[in-house]
């Protein structure tokens, strides 16, 4: 049974947990401007001395997304608890695919995720390794199509995805992420290694979990739930985020059955 917490606040289970992962867009932050709610939960924790990792589907390395964040009025302290699901990427790609020709799907500011490599980023499909995807590109950003017909023929190549949420909501206005691309390169025929939530590999390289209870915390059943899922940890949803139009429809346990997730509680928004 999930239980909801908008009487009682986050902090009636806090004390149950050791590790709070906290999903950053749409929690956080709405890609504009920060929520203040959400902001007081973080300084309640940061003073009771719980242990929380900012983690978040973000394709970039930590360190920028640490600055626009400040740049939003995050207090540095709480940024520094930042760990994205680029920076994972990164690691990973340092590691087997340093020396290896790719091409770069994705906008221009997405540049500082493969600045150490940048000379080896080609604009010819046919002398690459493999494929990076941190997103659409800024002139293709609402057309799959385009995407299944630019990758039909590269079935062949690994794709590295670093984000694997499929949308996300910026302000008022939503927006395709890397991971629909990634799913139509999937539909194709051809192989992702996707880094970000649920995929265990970001858990485990941004905070030392070992015997701790953890709650995750995120709008994104997909992402956000799935992980807590996968991984047995529980979970908290925020239900005015991305599902906010088919909870208000179909009620939280018929969208809970359609995305075959479970979440231990709920909140419109994260609050203390």
């Amino acid at each position: 049974m999930t239980k909801n917490l908008d009487q009682v606040g986050l902090s009636s289970i806090a004390d149950n947990y050791g590790l709070f992962y906290i999903d950053l867009w749409g929690v956080v932050h709405n890609g504009i401007s920060l929520h203040k709610e959400a902001i007081k939960v973080l300084d309640k924790l940061s003073k009771i001395k719980k242990d929380y990792v900012l983690l978040t589907n973000a394709p970039r390395p930590s360190a920028p997304v640490k600055i626009f964040l400040k740049k939003m009025g995050l207090d540095e302290e709480i940024s520094n608890h930042v760990f994205t699901s680029g920076e994972a990427a990164l690691n990973y790609l340092k590691k087997h695919f340093l020396n290896q020709k790719f091409f770069h799907i994705g906008p221009p500011r997405d540049f500082d995720l493969f600045n150490d490599f940048k000379d080896m980023k080609s604009q010819d499909l046919n002398k690459i390794k493999y494929i990076l995807c941190t997103g659409l590109f800024d002139q293709h950003n609402d057309d799959l199509t385009f995407y299944k017909n630019l990758l039909e023929n590269e079935i062949d190549k690994t794709m590295v995805c670093t984000n694997p949420d499929l949308i996300v909501d910026k302000g008022n206005k939503r927006e395709l992420c890397a991971g629909s691309v990634a799913m139509v390169f999937e539909k194709l025929g051809g192989k992702v290694i996707y880094f970000g939530k649920p995929y265990p590999e970001v858990y485990k390289q941004s905070i030392n979990k070992k015997n701790k209870k953890i709650l995750c915390i995120g709008d994104n059943l997909n992402t956000d739930i799935k992980g807590a899922n996968l991984l047995n940890y529980d979970s908290l949803l925020i239900s005015n985020g991305i599902h906010k139009n088919e909870i208000e429809k179909e009620g939280l346990g018929q969208v809970l059955k359609n995305y075959e997730t479970l979440c231990n509680y709920t909140q419109s928004f994260l609050k203390w």
